[in-house]
Formats: structure tokens, C-alpha cells, sequence
């Protein structure tokens, strides 16, 4: 079984999946009100400060070297910028249910097919087969759904967009763990989230102006504080630090909860159904993700 000093990071893993899976609900309830771009710069722009503060704190310092700005510079743009952008035009020019499957099923093999690009870690027998279990789990969660999977020409542009996203979000994880290796988690993700938020900041100008800024009510600002407390700064820190400790390929099938939890979202707040095939799939994703972390990591 796995080490008892990894626990804490399987542990960690499902619970930031989850709260990412439940983000799917608490921000589809306040789209109407923000522009979603200006709530995605929201999200990442008011948690840089809380970043850096918790930096300062914890290791009395904040800075980094100019060349590893530069390579944080660009594992923001892409990482948030860039990711942040495409995932919500892939919901746009598709249907729900595809860009789900399309941003999240092909995500974890790309991490763990290019792993041994940027790290030590290598697929192993276990890792693929509990992999394979658990995305054929998520595939039926989310064609479960009342939306089915529509592959259709009229949605290609979204499910390339998906799908992309999938690819450049694997290789996003994996430039960052040679920088863990030499700076704390928290220190990068404080200093890609900065980027990140920076690069993103042209893109919302005209949206301020149609927010109703005087109106906002709590469930607005309770939106915004789960976003940036919990959904970035406590799950961004959490994340990188297990993936650390576990490896990106390991870890990231553990976005398989995502959906999952969205699922559940979705009947928690807008009483939509689950269904028998849902409820078989995120069991038969359980087990494969149970499978994978009854195997010692051999990243480190």
C-alpha cells in the first residue's frame, strides 16, 4: 500500500478535485452577473496577493531568479492565461458534456505518456490499468448525463479547443515539477499565478463596466472568496504539493473526481439527475484510482 507520508497527498488530491468539481455549480451561478473572463482574472488576480503573503510568511522571502520568471512568465500564460481562455470557448462552441469529457478524460494520459520527458517517472503496468479503469469510469459519468456525447461536425471547434486544452494543461503540470525540485510548490504557483493574472488583465477591459458592482449581493462575494480561497489559493497550493510528492502522472488522474463531483454539483443546485450508468461509472472510477494508489510512486 502506499507510504503513510503519501496519504496526506491522495487525501489532498480528492479534495481539491472535488472542490474544482463543485466550482462547476458555484460559478455557473453567477455567470449572468461576470463576464467570464473577468471572473476568471477575479478569481486568479485578487488570490496573487494572498500567494505572496503566505510566501513571505512561511519562507521570508519571495523572489526568484530572472531566468526562472521568465519560464514562470510562460507556465502562466499558457498554464492560466491561455488554459483559463480556451476552456471556457470549448464550452461555448460545444456541448457541455464533450467539453467535459474532451478537457478532463485525455488530460491524465498526456501527463503520464510525457512524464518521462520532464521527470523520472515512468508508466508502469499499474498506473495504466487502474488509468484505464478510472477514465472508462469519468467516460461514463459524463455520457451518462442528459446531454449524451455529441461528436458531430457542428461542435468541432470546441472539441479541438477541449482537447487541446487537455494536451497543454498535461505539459503545463509536468514544466513545472523541475522547478519544484528546486523551489517550494508555494513559491511557484505564487509566481505563475502572478503571470498568469498579469497576462489576463488586458482581456478585461470593457467588462468592468457592465458589473453592477453596487448590487452584488452575498451570494456574488461568497462565489468570488470559494473561487480564490479555496478554489485557487488552498487548491493550487495543495495540488502542486502533492503532485510533488506523488508525480504529475499519478496525481493527475486524480481529475477524474472533477466530473464526478460537478455531477453531484449539478443535483445539489439545479436538481438535475443522476443516473444508474453515472452512479456505475464514478464507482468503477473509484476503484481505478484506488488501484493506482495502492502502488509506491517511484518518481523520486
Amino acid at each position: 500500500m502506499a507510504n503513510k507520508n503519501k496519504s496526506w497527498a491522495y487525501v489532498g488530491l480528492v479534495a481539491v478535485a472535488a472542490i474544482w468539481g463543485a466550482n462547476f455549480g458555484v460559478s455557473r451561478l453567477v455567470m449572468e452577473t461576470f463576464d467570464p473572463i473577468l471572473f476568471a482574472f477575479l478569481r486568479f488576480g485578487l488570490a496573487v496577493p494572498l500567494f505572496f503573503g503566505l510566501l513571505y510568511w512561511k519562507e521570508g522571502s519571495i523572489g526568484v531568479p530572472v531566468r526562472v520568471a521568465l519560464q514562470l512568465a510562460a507556465i502562466g500564460f499558457i498554464g492560466i492565461t491561455v488554459l483559463e481562455i480556451a476552456v471556457m470557448y470549448s464550452i461555448k462552441y460545444t456541448t457541455l458534456a464533450n467539453a467535459s469529457l474532451l478537457n478532463v478524460a485525455p488530460w491524465p494520459i498526456f501527463a503520464a505518456l510525457f512524464a518521462p520527458l520532464f521527470t523520472k517517472e515512468s508508466l508502469t503496468k499499474r498506473l495504466a490499468i487502474g488509468g484505464f479503469v478510472a477514465m472508462a469510469g469519468v467516460c461514463f459519468i459524463i455520457i451518462g448525463g442528459e446531454e449524451g456525447l455529441d461528436l458531430s461536425s457542428d461542435h468541432m471547434i470546441g472539441n479541438v479547443l477541449a482537447f487541446g486544452v487537455s494536451l497543454f494543461g498535461a505539459l503545463f503540470n509536468l514544466a513545472c515539477m523541475p522547478l519544484m525540485q528546486k523551489y517550494s510548490p508555494l513559491r511557484v504557483s505564487a509566481w505563475f499565478i502572478a503571470f498568469g493574472a498579469l497576462f489576463m488583465l488586458p482581456l478585461t477591459c470593457g467588462s468592468w463596466g457592465k458589473v453592477a458592482w453596487s448590487s452584488l449581493g452575498a451570494g456574488d462575494y461568497t462565489a468570488i472568496a470559494y473561487n480564490v480561497l479555496l478554489c485557487t489559493v488552498a487548491a493550487v497550493f495543495v495540488w502542486n504539493a502533492a503532485m510533488h510528492q506523488v508525480g504529475a502522472a499519478r496525481s493527475n488522474f486524480f481529475r477524474y473526481v472533477v466530473p464526478a463531483t460537478a455531477v453531484a454539483a449539478g443535483y445539489l443546485f439545479f436538481d438535475e439527475q443522476i443516473t444508474l450508468l453515472q452512479i456505475g461509472g464514478a464507482t468503477l472510477m473509484a476503484m481505478g484510482l484506488v488501484w493506482i494508489t495502492s502502488e509506491r510512486s517511484t518518481s523520486r
